[in-house]
């Protein structure tokens, strides 16, 4: 199922403009009570700042000016209720920036969901794959036929 391996760089392309992936993907939303989204944009925002160093190199690497990184990150903040990025205003040494220890939980806690979610509909996703491509359709699923087999 290598096809449908879920990784950290598969919405990568819809967002920087680049060509879509050439296998399907699942990215997951998660909508709040409070009307506030955590999706696979902000946590790999998050990831970026993390290598980077730095709020500003962390967006650019994703064709993000520093303002709306910075933006996203507050919303972050506003979101969890405490700082998920710890950053350091520049200076004669330069600024920086890394993740506190709940901007870690949050990027630990999201993407353990979607590699759960990945394996679970890996195989409605590859019958999809195969509909899409092909255009022959598959039989459906029965009502009480588990997603996964290992269920």
């Amino acid at each position: 199922m290598d096809a449908l391996r879920c990784d950290q760089n598969h919405w990568g392309p819809l967002m920087t403009g680049m060509p879509a992936p050439s296998e399907p993907s699942l990215s997951l939303r998660i909508d709040f009570p409070s009307g506030q989204r955590l999706g696979p944009g902000k946590v790999q925002l998050l990831e970026a700042i993390d290598a980077a160093g730095s709020i500003a190199a962390g967006g650019r690497t994703m064709d993000m000016s520093y303002r709306r990184a910075w933006l996203l990150v507050a919303e972050m903040n506003q979101m969890f209720g405490a700082a998920v990025v710890d950053a350091q205003h520049g200076g004669s040494r330069g600024g920086g920036a890394q993740l506190t220890a709940l901007g870690r939980e949050i990027v630990a806690h999201y993407r353990a969901a979607e590699a759960k979610a990945m394996r679970s509909a890996g195989l409605h996703i590859e019958a999809l794959r195969r509909l899409a491509a092909a255009g022959t359709p598959l039989p459906a699923p029965a009502a009480d036929e588990p997603a996964d087999p290992a269920e």
